[in-house]
């Protein structure tokens, strides 16, 4: 069978789970993306209508919130349907679509952290030029060429499969369709996409994990140098926000690329679980350690929620 409207996909999710834990599960995804939903809306929400949030640094988190809200939107519903009612199909389009979608919005999210470090980077080590070099207009124009840059690299990505013949095999083991799950069942050697698409993720990830890094190292240093350890903890703290997301987003990625090329845990399940920890979790994590590590958003929300109850 020839690439159509008759060929669909069937998503697994954890391919080895047992039918009778199909409804915990469920409950489990959907109360994750409850979580995601009300968490990034509430972030989102905050930073557009508080005057005092509009400055470049909460932008850059509504701008990761925006993405993380879409990612779960585009593919969490299919899957709580999978395990609610059993419909885990997705169509040849519809699972293209999907495609170019899910590695753009992984590509915003990196792009976006490494956007906070480089805030982190400014507001530390040049204070006295931050006002200057980061501005509300030049952060609204960075997030947005960040946008375009990771569409054009989502839809390249996807394109590379898309060309595949697939006439046979049509379970993804995973959570939704991207390149290196859907091309593996071609029915043409499809080991030279896959190869692609590994160096495409390495470089997209990998290669601002190593810009963050360097950049907080050159922090370190520079609070080593200047405070004299006076205060330093308080100069840190503006970080550890930002830490807690780049461990919760880099580090389970990098077991699974390991996993990916190394095969060192070969079982399909827990390459599904180690996907969803470094995708989903910092989702809804990441919105709710802002709310509660950043002191600005932390006494907004804390004055809404006053209100509330004061009627």
């Amino acid at each position: 069978m020839n690439n159509s409207d008759d060929f669909y996909f069937v998503l697994t999710g954890f391919p080895g789970l047992p039918e009778k834990f199909y409804s915990v599960v469920g409950m489990t995804i959907f109360l994750v993306y409850v979580t995601s939903l009300c968490a990034n809306d509430i972030v989102i929400g905050l930073v557009i209508l508080k005057g005092h949030l509009h400055q470049p640094m909460y932008i850059i988190i509504a701008n990761l919130a925006i993405s993380d809200l879409l990612y779960d939107t585009s593919t969490l519903p299919k899957m709580i349907s999978k395990y609610w009612s059993g419909d885990g199909k997705l169509s040849f389009t519809a699972c293209f679509i999907q495609t170019p979608i899910v590695h753009t919005l992984n590509c915003v999210d990196s792009l976006t952290i490494t956007l906070m470090a480089i805030d982190r980077y400014v507001a530390i080590c040049k204070p006295l030029r931050y006002n200057s070099i980061i501005t509300n207009p030049s952060t609204i124009k960075l997030c947005s060429v960040t946008w375009l840059v990771c569409f054009a690299i989502g839809m390249f990505v996807a394109s590379w499969a898309l060309p595949l013949p697939y006439c046979g095999p049509n379970k993804v083991r995973a959570f939704y369709c991207s390149l290196s799950k859907v091309a593996i069942l071609s029915c043409a050697d499809s080991s030279q996409v896959r190869r692609n698409g590994f160096y495409a993720g390495i470089t997209m990830h990998m290669g601002p994990l190593s810009f963050i890094i360097l950049s907080y190292l050159i922090i370190i240093a520079n609070i080593w140098m200047t405070t004299r350890f006076k205060n330093w903890q308080k100069v840190l703290n503006t970080c550890i926000t930002h830490w807690f997301v780049i461990t919760l987003f880099y580090i389970p990625r990098i077991v699974e690329y390991s996993y990916n090329q190394y095969e060192l845990f070969p079982h399909p399940d827990l390459n599904v679980l180690i996907v969803c920890l470094y995708t989903y979790v910092p989702h809804f994590c990441s919105p709710i350690i802002f709310c509660l590590r950043t002191n600005a958003i932390r006494k907004t929300l804390g004055k809404i929620v006053q209100k509330l109850i004061n009627g």
